[in-house]
């Protein structure tokens, strides 16, 4: 049986703040009510939410400024997690939300492991786009580089640069071959505008002698 909640802020995928909406009571409790994101939807709860509405839209506009000043630090923000692995490339383990939130807090972001969006642990060699919700609107892309050392790391990195930087330099390479191909459109217009010769006039027939004077030149 589902559970009504009042969401104290905006949840993903769930609704935003003053919404009510239903749950599953395993997820009200586990997640929505200890991290104080929701309150249990009673008349009392209802009260108490309304008489504290206007601090609560105060704070979240404060946390959402401040969270949005770090995401503009953060920029186009790249990690390394160094992972023993197979030579498939398999790792022997699994890299976590912890994980990633501990490396992104070394870098000078401190994060917490509920902060970073993983579906499911990272269980392979590669460069993975991960998501950290600085704030419930507020969310940025981390790419995580998992590799078996630094110098793979870095190889990786490069040619995602080069990869990146190719239809850039495709683009730039195009037009010029669009020019070359138009280049005969200027003869053809110019063969067109030529005129055509004239066609030879045709010799004006003579004109026809009259009765009157026909029967006099032959006097």
């Amino acid at each position: 049986m589902a559970m009504e909640v009042i969401l104290l802020e905006r949840v993903e995928n769930l609704g935003l703040m003053g919404e009510i909406v239903k749950v599953k009571p395993g997820y009200a409790r586990n997640y929505l009510l200890p991290q104080k994101k929701a309150l249990r939807l009673t008349e009392a709860n209802k009260a108490k939410f309304e008489a504290s509405r206007a601090q609560l839209e105060a704070q979240n506009l404060e946390r959402k400024s401040e969270a949005e000043t770090v995401a503009a630090r953060m920029g186009n923000l790249s990690v390394v997690i160094l992972r023993q692995a197979a030579e498939g490339g398999s790792l022997y383990g699994s890299v976590s939300a912890r994980d990633i939130a501990d490396v992104v807090g070394a870098a000078g972001y401190k994060v917490e492991r509920r902060q970073v969006l993983l579906d499911t642990p990272i269980k392979a060699i590669g460069a993975y786009p991960v998501r950290v919700a600085l704030h419930p609107e507020v969310i940025v892309s981390v790419s995580v580089n998992i590799a078996r050392s630094q110098e793979e790391a870095d190889r990786a990195i490069a040619a995602a640069e080069v990869f990146e930087k190719a239809p850039e330099e495709l683009a730039q390479a195009e037009p010029p071959a669009e020019a070359e191909a138009e280049a005969p459109a200027p003869k053809a217009a110019k063969a067109k505008a030529e005129p055509k010769a004239a066609p030879e006039a045709e010799a004006e027939p003579k004109p026809k002698k009259s009765r009157a004077k026909k029967a006099k030149d032959e006097e």
